[in-house]
């Protein structure tokens, strides 16, 4: 184990604005994405052209940054709560995040039974192995994170070998409730495993040990593009190739590919450098003070975008299943809405409902 940071400048005691406006802003998409693909569950259709192709909450190009942003500012927070400290301090860091980790591990999968594809369990995940990564040195993080979308890549190509020898892979996919299952989910098959997902997540640990640098946004966006320039051109050369080469330099979410992971990746950063930037700008304007209140209680607003969900649509049946467009109405109501309600919640209260709960339960 290395040193805990990259010769990180001094960290003060006032929260950052940007890590909770980017929170804010990418629970927007997360909203948008959860009610079109749960509405196309119940039966609506999907949108025709490039609207749909670009919000398809499966396959699009929109269908994974917005959450995996949420990852990298949830690495960012993980990296700003221990990037300072030292002996028992940290390890009283480290303890709490593995705590947290296994009780929203466990609380997801809970959440799973009413949202099946929810993110949280995989967030208590990455935050119980942030116990350990937090510890390690830059190089370290880095090193994980690159295994972990490598290893999702050749876990990718090997399945795919076995299914184009026409071999069973019924042994990969387990009953969900069984702990092979849960095990295999969270790692390898579920809608945001560690296999690559990890990465996003390590990402957001190193960069936030780096923030307060000179220069850190203008080298966040000039990876972010070399990234996703990098995984265009790969994508556009595979596109040519045989199948196999086909789905392992895709950009789809669903080959978990190290192009896939390289393009997120790189969205990621240039959309967590410029929120940041805009927050900074303004950090006392209304909009700002708005978002940052509402990113610090995005487990409660998460947990609320689903009750509102079962509410209006399996209860009340009041949202049209007519595509993507009740989606967007839906989601930007709920969003407009949950933003203003947790900005005054915290003004009066402090700390959201699920936020208090989640502290009681892990620590």
């Amino acid at each position: 184990m290395g040193s805990t940071s990259v010769g990180a400048p001094p960290v003060t005691r006032e929260r950052l604005v940007g890590p909770d406006v980017v929170r804010a802003v990418a629970l927007l998409g997360i909203v948008v994405l959860n009610y079109y693909g749960y509405l196309m569950a119940a039966g609506a259709p999907r949108e025709p052209g490039l609207l749909g192709a670009l919000f398809d909450p499966h396959l699009g190009p929109m269908a994974t940054p917005f959450a995996a942003t949420f990852v990298l500012v949830a690495g960012v927070g993980a990296s700003l709560m221990t990037r300072s400290l030292t002996g028992p301090a940290l390890r009283r860091s480290r303890s709490v995040l593995l705590r947290r980790g296994l009780a929203l591990f466990a609380v997801g999968w809970v959440v799973d039974l009413a949202w099946e594809g929810t993110i949280l369990p995989y967030f208590g995940a990455m935050f119980a192995s942030a116990a350990v990564l937090v510890s390690l040195s830059w190089r370290g993080v880095v090193a994980v994170g690159g295994a972990a979308a490598l290893a999702a890549t050749a876990l990718a190509w090997w399945m795919l070998e076995l299914r184009t020898e026409g071999r069973s892979v019924d042994w990969s996919d387990p009953p969900h409730w069984s702990p092979q299952g849960l095990l295999l989910d969270t790692v390898v098959n579920g809608p945001h495993p560690l296999l690559p997902w990890l990465a996003f997540f390590c990402a957001g640990i190193v960069l936030g040990r780096v923030l307060g640098h000179p220069g850190w946004r203008l080298r966040a966006v000039g990876l972010g593009m070399v990234l996703l320039g990098g995984a265009a051109l790969v994508a556009q050369v595979g596109s040519s190739g045989s199948l196999p080469v086909q789905v392992l330099t895709s950009t789809a979410p669903p080959t978990r590919s190290l192009v896939y992971t390289a393009s997120t990746l790189g969205a990621s950063l240039v959309a967590y450098a410029a929120v940041t930037w805009l927050a900074e700008r303004a950090p006392r304007s209304f909009p700002v003070d708005v978002l940052r209140h509402a990113g610090t209680m995005s487990l409660t607003i998460y947990l609320a975008h689903i009750a509102v969900f079962r509410l209006l649509v399996d209860g009340l049946g009041v949202v049209p299943l007519t595509g993507l467009v009740p989606a967007l109405v839906l989601s930007a109501g709920f969003w407009v809405v949950a933003v203003l309600a947790a900005w005054w919640w915290h003004r009066r209260f402090g700390i959201g409902p699920a936020e208090a709960a989640y502290r009681r339960i892990g620590g």
